[in-house]
């Protein structure tokens, strides 16, 4: 993990002793206890009119430190029996799509070779930099897109991912049921079926009912290319596994030093390490995302959609790995046992393991049993 001395971070944390989660602060690289009655959960906090105010006004109680956590993740035993969890828990957690230019020329060979990854290296090279060049410097919606649109159709290239990426309406999508994302150090799930995947390391931003941005965190939209490559249809499957969306470590909130101008040129750096020591590095840069955070923030909730207890949302990521793992020609393929580490200088790290999601910890600890656990603790009445 990164340095916490500067900046407001939050998160959640799991505490055996209390068979639940509680909500924490990072101060002097510590993790307190910060739940109570006000703000028994993450969602009742970025409701406050300034949560910055409750979390340096509430001293809370020193749990664990940051060194600490870190030793149990790196050896995998979580011999303290406290474990970070996804800071969220009552909000939706929605996803953005082909927010990206390079990762829409992927998302069209994906389509185009219907999942097969060993047709999309051909079709990288035959159709990637026709399209890649039309896109370039495109502002969704206007003008000009609708010109490369009309080019496209004519050369036979159109496709749905297209009309998302530079048409006026992104794509959003639900990532995930509420408290089913797992958080930093915890496996990370891949369906059994897929053969053709990969993570995607993306900055989550969180909002509350009032659609004010108050935070952002990282996140990991763990992909299966090859069933949403089948058909667009499919994306709840390829989306939406046991395990599949990892959310942290932190939530770290605006303030005078971390604002939405600084997640406009964030740049998020992410390790692969195999267990058959393969790696791969790649990177996501904030500054090419081809739509504005607050448009897709807007695009997400307004007057046709709203959401009570607020809502996560990743924004989509540059990242879209071809290099090749094993065979030439097939590109990259998780393997069970990969190390997933996502950086940003600003947010910290986020680290993950690849396993099947038949094989990662079933999902149980649903609304009821949060809201029962928090009665028997006497958050509520």
């Amino acid at each position: 993990m990164e340095n916490y001395e500067i900046g407001c971070f939050v998160g959640r944390l799991w505490i055996e002793e209390n068979k639940g989660p509680s909500i924490v602060k990072v101060k002097d690289n510590f993790i307190f206890d910060i739940t109570s009655k006000l703000v028994p959960t993450m969602s009742s906090l970025l409701e406050l009119e300034n949560p910055i105010d409750y979390v340096k006004g509430e001293e809370g109680k020193k749990i664990i430190s940051i060194e600490d956590i870190e030793n149990d993740i790196n050896d995998k035993n979580f011999k303290t029996k406290i474990r970070l969890l996804a800071p969220c828990d009552l909000q939706v957690v929605k996803a953005c799509g082909v927010t990206f230019a390079k990762s829409m020329v992927e998302r069209v060979i994906e389509e185009r070779a219907s999942g097969d990854f060993k047709k999309a290296e051909e079709l990288r090279i035959s159709i990637g930099d026709l399209i890649g060049d039309n896109l370039k410097n495109i502002v969704p919606g206007s003008k000009k897109a609708q010109e490369v649109k009309q080019l496209l159709i004519k050369e036979d290239l159109w496709s749905q991912y297209l009309e998302v990426g530079i048409g006026p309406d992104a794509e959003v999508f639900t990532k995930a049921q509420v408290l089913s994302s797992v958080g930093h150090g915890s496996e990370v799930g891949l369906h059994p079926v897929s053969n053709w995947n990969n993570p995607e390391p993306e900055i989550v931003l969180a909002v509350n009912s009032k659609v004010k941005i108050v935070g952002a965190t990282l996140g990991n939209d763990v992909n299966l290319r090859d069933i949403e490559g089948r058909s667009a249809l499919l994306l709840g499957k390829a989306k939406d596994n046991n395990a599949s969306c990892s959310i942290g470590p932190f939530i770290r909130l605006f303030d005078e030093t971390f604002s939405l101008d600084d997640v406009r040129k964030a740049e998020l750096k992410m390790t692969i390490d195999g267990i058959d020591d393969f790696q791969l590095i790649g990177s996501s840069y904030m500054s090419e995302i081809s739509r504005d955070p607050e448009d897709l923030v807007k695009q997400t909730s307004s007057r046709h959609h709203q959401y009570p207890d607020g809502f996560m949302l990743f924004l989509g990521t540059l990242f879209a790995p071809t290099e090749d793992r094993d065979t030439k020609g097939e590109g990259f393929t998780h393997k069970i046992g990969d190390k997933v580490t996502i950086k940003e200088r600003n947010l910290g790290a986020l680290v993950n393991y690849v396993n099947l999601s038949t094989k990662c910890p079933e999902w149980t600890f649903g609304i009821s049993e949060l809201y029962n656990n928090l009665i028997k603790r006497g958050f509520y009445k």
